[in-house]
C-alpha cells in the first residue's frame, strides 16, 4: 500500500462513537415516570446576568424515584432557578421550601408514554443516519484510495471493517432504543 492512502478506521469509530453518545444525551432529556437529574441538563438560569446551567447555581438530588429537589446555594436565586424550571417545557411544577425546590414527578399516561416513546425512536433514527453517514464518508475514503491505486485486498479489508464497525454501532442503537421504550412504557 503506497503511503498516501490511509483510511483512519480509529476516526471512523470515534465518530460513530459519538453519534452513540449524542443518543444516550437525547435519551437522558426523555423523561419516563421515573425522576432522574439528568432531566433538568436542559435548565439554563438567568443567574448574575448570563444563563448558566442550573448545575452551577444549585445542588440536585433524588431523595425518592418520583422526586428531585433542587438546593439553590444563593438565597437570591431561588425564584430565577424555580421560573427557568416552569419555563423548561419539563412540565414540572416546583414547589418552593426555603433555598430547597422540591420538584414531584406526575405520573405519565399512556398517550404520553405512546408519544416519548416514539420520540425514542426518531432520536434512534437520526443515530443510525449518522452511523451510515460515517460509513458512507469511509466507503468515499476506500473509492479515493482504489482511485490512487489502493491494492484490491487493502480495499476489501478497510471495507469489511467499516461494516463490521457499522453493524456493532447500529446494533447498540437499536439495543439502547429497546431499553428506553421498556423504560418508558413501564408503568
Amino acid at each position: 500500500m503506497s503511503d498516501d492512502i490511509d483510511i483512519d478506521i480509529d476516526a471512523i469509530t470515534k465518530r460513530m462513537n459519538g453519534a452513540l453518545t449524542s443518543l444516550r444525551g437525547d435519551f437522558a432529556s426523555l423523561r419516563t415516570g421515573r425522576a432522574s437529574s439528568s432531566m433538568l441538563d436542559v435548565v439554563q438560569v438567568d443567574a448574575y446576568g448570563s444563563m448558566m446551567p442550573i448545575n452551577q447555581v444549585a445542588t440536585i438530588n433524588v431523595p425518592e424515584p418520583r422526586m428531585v429537589t433542587v438546593s439553590v446555594w444563593d438565597k437570591s436565586m431561588v425564584g430565577a432557578v424555580d421560573k427557568a424550571i416552569r419555563n423548561a417545557g419539563l412540565g414540572i411544577n416546583p414547589v418552593m421550601d426555603g433555598t430547597t425546590l422540591r420538584l414531584p414527578i406526575p405520573e405519565l399516561n399512556e398517550e404520553r408514554r405512546r408519544d416519548l416513546a416514539k420520540v425514542a425512536g426518531t432520536y434512534a433514527e437520526n443515530a443510525r443516519i449518522s452511523v451510515r453517514n460515517v460509513r458512507r464518508d469511509g466507503m468515499d475514503q476506500i473509492k479515493k484510495g482504489k482511485a490512487n491505486g489502493m491494492p484490491e485486498d487493502d480495499q476489501k479489508v478497510y471495507s469489511d471493517e467499516i461494516e463490521d464497525i457499522t453493524k456493532s454501532h447500529i446494533g447498540k442503537i437499536d439495543a439502547a432504543l429497546e431499553a428506553k421504550q421498556e423504560e418508558i412504557m413501564q408503568v
